[in-house]
């Protein structure tokens, strides 16, 4: 199922290791990595920590020449497998990152093989203008089932090296979307993207493939469908605004491109709370950026007097959403009495008036 959702038709065809699935990319958002590849004239990438080929397959499907590695001697098996359609469009083998790459050289070259198609992977590698770089760092611990995440020192290649290789190398790199945002550089750009409600990775991309003027992204990727939010630079701030007619929460990748800002003035919106994700006002306006709701009225954020309003609005279904505030919805929820035949969501945050249950309906 988890693999289905993944990779859709494709997954009837391709192995997994527990651990491989969990961390490779969805084919609908690697679809999107290599057709940036490709409108960037690149005609060939290097798939540095391809894990299982979630990527590579994408990149090999829209024409890419492929070389792909892995250290892992076990996940570049099944990479070798999932790619096989490809042919020699495809090549993967198992090494480290490092191994394949020269920066001081300016080449991508594979390591020592007794393989008899060595000279043709070395060919295959070598960097030209339209060759491309995608790096994966390993970013958990090694294995195919259970593993832990690492502190960035502890990735495999380096956040370093991998820093170096964009500088030299028309480059994208995949990392967590939580990253520190102070170990990105200032000349790439920075792309957060979430498919489906989720923020699943953050790209940083390099020389060719970065955008002239972009360095910040947030790109929404859903129902078959994506919208792109873009900046030179963080938005600015909105003011705090007493509670509108509507709220607005941000997507996670517009809050993690610290692009609310840029989002909330679509919107004529201010902010709810200086400290708090969410955005409010009097505009019957949406966005595909954000999730919008009418504010139906507010009450203070006690069980007893929520229940009351519940019953009178004769609610049943209860969507509860929080921010800024320390409850646990799940434990909340037990103490609501829901059996009315209307649905509604439940907000509990802050605004400028303090603590507050906001009853609303989504847009």
């Amino acid at each position: 199922m988890k693999a289905r959702a993944k990779f859709g038709e494709f997954a009837e065809r391709m192995l997994f290791t527990r651990a491989g699935l969990e961390q490779a990319t969805r084919l609908n958002v690697a679809t999107l990595h290599a057709v940036r590849m490709r409108q960037a004239g690149m005609t060939t990438v290097s798939d540095l920590g391809c894990g299982i080929g979630g990527d590579s397959l994408a990149f090999a499907g829209a024409g890419l020449r492929v070389s792909a590695v892995d250290a892992d001697e076990v996940t570049a098996a099944i990479a070798a497998y999932n790619l096989a359609p490809f042919g020699d469009d495809a090549a993967v083998r198992t090494g480290r990152a490092e191994e394949f790459m020269s920066a001081s050289r300016g080449e991508i070259r594979p390591a020592r093989t007794d393989s008899a198609d060595s000279s043709a992977d070395a060919a295959h590698l070598r960097g030209t203008d339209t060759g491309a770089v995608w790096l994966d760092p390993a970013r958990r611990t090694t294995g195919h089932s259970e593993t832990r995440r690492l502190s960035a020192s502890d990735w495999s290649p380096s956040l370093d090296w991998c820093v170096e290789v964009a500088h030299r190398h028309p480059t994208g790199i995949k990392l967590g979307p939580g990253l520190d945002r102070e170990l990105i550089p200032d000349d790439v750009e920075a792309q957060w993207v979430s498919a489906d409600g989720s923020v699943v990775e953050l790209v940083l991309w390099s020389g060719a493939l970065a955008r002239d003027g972009i360095r910040r992204s947030a790109l929404l990727v859903a129902d078959g469908q994506t919208h792109e939010l873009t900046a030179a630079t963080d938005a600015e701030d909105l003011p705090v605004r007493e509670l509108g007619a509507f709220v607005h929460e941000p997507d996670g990748a517009v809050i993690r491109a610290r692009l609310i800002g840029d989002a909330g003035r679509m919107l004529e919106a201010g902010m709810l709370d200086a400290q708090i994700a969410y955005l409010t006002g009097d505009a019957a306006v949406t966005s595909p950026f954000v999730q919008s709701f009418r504010v139906r009225e507010t009450m203070p954020v006690h069980a007893k007097t929520i229940n009351a309003v519940l019953r009178a609005n004769d609610i049943g279904r209860l969507e509860i959403k929080k921010r800024g505030m320390d409850i646990d919805p799940a434990t909340f929820r037990r103490k609501l009495t829901l059996k009315g035949s209307q649905q509604a969501t439940l907000i509990l945050t802050r605004t400028t008036a303090g603590r507050v249950a906001i009853l609303a309906d989504r847009v």
